[in-house]
C-alpha cells in the first residue's frame, strides 16, 4: 500500500500513495535543503503533491493530524501489529549497535584511504569533561566574540581578518583535543536571538569534534574549523525578510537564499590570504553524497572531504537548533536522521563517524531516565556511550531537586542488569529546566 508503519501514529510514505489532507511531520532529507523551511504542514493542493514527488522518495505522516475535509486510510491491521510489538523503529536500533560496536576495520581503511592513506591520530581524554570546563567556556566566549566581529564586518562592508578567525579557534581546537565533552555541551547553549553567529560557532565545534574523532592533525582541524565557521558568511548579504521568513519559500526566494554560497565565495575573494581548502568548505558545505546538493551538483569524492565533514556538522547543529521557522529535534533524533540519509545525503563512513564522536546524548543534552527523573549530561564514557555520566535534576516526579545529583551510569552497580537507564532525550526547556542556566 505503500505504507510502512514507523511509531504509534507516524507513517512512511511513498509520495506516489500521498493524499489531500495529509500531515508530512518529516521528509526523506533534510528540510534544510528543500524550500519548505517549515517542519510539518498540510497537503492542500495537487501541487503540494507534486512538488513532494519531485523532491523525496518518501514522506513522514502524522495520522493524527488528518485536516478535516479530507479521508484516507491507513493499513490499520499492519499499524496495530507494529505497534503491539513494542518494537524501536529499524534506524534507531542500527544506531544503538553502531556505537556499541565502535569504528570497524574496514571504515578505518576507509578513512585512511580518504586521507591518501595517511596515518591517523588516536585521541585520548587529557582531561575530564569537569577539569576542562572553564577554560572551554572563556574559549567560546572568545570565539563567540570572534565571530559577531566577523559578521559584523560582512554587514557592513568591511574586510574579514582571518587571523583573528584562526587566533580564536586554535584554542577551541586544544579545548576539544583535551576532550570534547566541555566545548560540545557549550555548543548546545544556544539563544533563540542570536542563531546565526551561534550556528556558525556550534558547527564549528562539532567539525572539530568529528575531525577529531577520525583523527585529524591539528593542521586540518584548523583548516575544518576556519572554513566551517565562515560557511554562511553569504547569508550576511541577502535581504533580512528573506532570512526570517516563517512561510515557505517560492521558487525564486530559494534560488536567492540558495545563492548565500556564491555571496560568501565573493566575500572570501575580497580578503586574498584565505587557505584553498577553508574556501572549498565555504564553495562545497551544500553539496551532497548522491549529487542532489548545490550549487553545482557535485557527487561523491569529487566532494572536498573537508567540506563532507563540514556539510554533517552544519545540518546537525542546523537540526539541533531553534530557528525563526522551525522547532528544535533532540541529539537523538537528530543522529538518526543523519543515520537515514548515509550514502543518499553525507557518505556512510562520515556519518558514521559523527555519531561515533557525538553519540546519542551529547554533553548538555537533556535527558529522561527510566526513573522518571530528569538529568543533564555530563561526560560521556568513550566505551559506552550510551551509558554517560548525568547530573540529576528532579527527582521521579519531575519536581526540581534542591541539590543536583552527580551520577555515573557506569557504575558497577548500576550496570547490572538493566539498571538505570536513558529512556529518551528532551528539548531544551521541557519541565521548565532551561539547560543554559545550568553549569557543571
Amino acid at each position: 500500500r505503500g505504507f510502512t508503519v514507523a511509531s504509534d501514529h507516524v507513517i512512511e510514505v511513498l509520495v506516489t500513495q500521498l493524499k489531500l489532507g495529509m500531515y508530512i511531520s518529516a521528509l526523506d532529507r533534510p528540510w534544510l535543503e528543500t524550500p519548505y523551511l517549515i517542519q510539518g504542514f498540510h497537503i492542500t493542493t495537487l501541487e503540494d503533491i507534486e512538488n513532494l514527488q519531485a523532491l523525496c522518495e518518501y514522506v513522514y505522516v502524522d495520522v493524527d493530524r488528518q485536516k478535516r475535509g479530507f479521508e484516507y486510510t491507513v493499513d490499520s491491521k499492519q499499524s496495530s501489529a507494529n505497534n503491539k510489538s513494542g518494537a524501536q523503529p529499524a534506524s534507531s536500533v542500527s544506531v544503538n549497535n553502531l556505537i556499541s560496536k565502535g569504528r570497524t576495520p574496514e571504515t578505518q581503511r576507509s578513512l585512511e584511504k580518504m586521507f591518501s592513506n595517511r596515518k591517523l591520530s588516536i585521541y585520548q581524554d587529557k582531561t575530564s569533561a569537569k577539569e576542562e570546563m572553564e577554560t572551554a567556556r572563556q574559549v567560546c566566549l572568545d570565539l563567540n566574540h570572534c565571530v559577531k566581529g566577523v559578521l559584523e564586518s560582512v554587514s557592513t562592508g568591511q574586510s574579514i581578518d582571518v587571523e583573528k578567525v584562526r587566533h580564536a579557534v586554535s584554542p577551541m581546537i586544544d579545548s576539544v583535543l583535551r576532550n570534547p565533552d566541555a566545548c560540545m555541551w557549550l555548543a548546545r547553549l544556544k539563544n533563540k536571538d542570536s542563531y546565526t553567529y551561534k550556528h556558525s560557532m556550534g558547527a564549528s565545534i562539532w567539525a572539530v569534534s568529528l575531525g577529531r574523532q577520525i583523527g585529524l592533525p591539528k593542521v586540518d582541524l584548523m583548516l575544518l574549523a576556519t572554513g566551517t565557521l565562515l560557511c554562511d558568511i553569504g547569508k550576511l548579504r541577502l535581504p533580512e525578510s528573506l532570512l526570517t521568513k516563517k512561510e515557505k519559500l517560492s521558487t525564486g526566494e530559494f534560488v536567492v537564499v540558495r545563492s548565500h554560497v556564491e555571496m560568501g565565495l565573493l566575500t572570501l575573494e575580497g580578503i586574498g590570504n584565505v587557505n584553498p581548502k577553508v574556501i572549498q568548505i565555504v564553495a562545497n558545505h551544500h553539496e551532497r553524497h548522491d549529487g542532489s546538493g548545490y550549487p553545482n551538483k557535485l557527487k561523491g569524492a569529487n566532494i572536498p572531504i573537508l567540506a563532507r565533514i563540514a556539510a554533517i556538522a552544519d545540518c546537525y547543529d542546523a537540526m539541533t537548533s531553534e530557528r525563526i521557522y522551525a522547532k528544535a529535534i533532540s541529539p537523538s533524533m537528530a543522529v538518526r536522521k543523519l543515520f537515514e540519509w548515509r550514502d543518499k545525503d553525507f557518505q556512510a563512513e562520515l556519518v558514521e563517524e559523527f555519531i561515533q564522536s557525538v553519540g546519542l546524548y551529547p554533553a548538555g543534552t537533556l535527558v529522561e531516565l527510566n526513573t522518571g527523573e530528569v538529568a543533564i549530561v555530563i561526560s560521556e564514557s568513550r566505551s559506552r556511550r550510551l551509558r554517560p555520566k548525568v547530573l540529576l535534576l528532579t527527582d521521579a516526579g519531575k519536581i526540581r531537586r534542591d541539590k543536583f545529583k552527580s551520577f555515573d551510569m557506569m557504575d558497577e552497580e548500576i550496570c547490572e542488569g538493566d539498571g538505570v537507564f536513558i529512556e529518551q532525550s528532551l528539548l531544551p526547556g521541557s519541565y521548565g529546566i532551561d539547560p543554559e542556566s545550568i553549569y557543571y
